[in-house]
């Protein structure tokens, strides 16, 4: 009983440990390497992509959104006029 409990627990936790690196995975965007999302500097329909009332690239509908996001490369968005790493800044 022993050995069939040790091998059920090895199995959820490598379930697990497969389902976390699978998320983490997902979360690294590889065109964005070397870059930053820079928000509330976009020109109404250029902005890169989601923000609040839209979900994609080029819907943005004023300059300047705090929402919307350009990429940039990492360390300008301090040095631009109004650019924040954060939305709704």
């Amino acid at each position: 009983m022993n050995k069939l409990f040790s091998i059920a627990a090895t199995s959820t936790l490598v379930g697990a440990l497969a389902l976390a690196a699978s998320a983490v995975a997902q979360t690294k965007d590889p065109d964005m390497t070397g870059k930053e999302k820079c928000y509330g500097v976009a020109k109404a329909g250029k902005n890169d992509c989601a923000a609040g009332s839209h979900s994609c690239a080029g819907q943005s509908v004023r300059n300047g959104d705090k929402e919307s996001f350009i990429a940039v490369p990492a360390g300008l968005c301090a040095r631009l006029n109004g650019g924040s790493t954060a939305p709704g800044r």
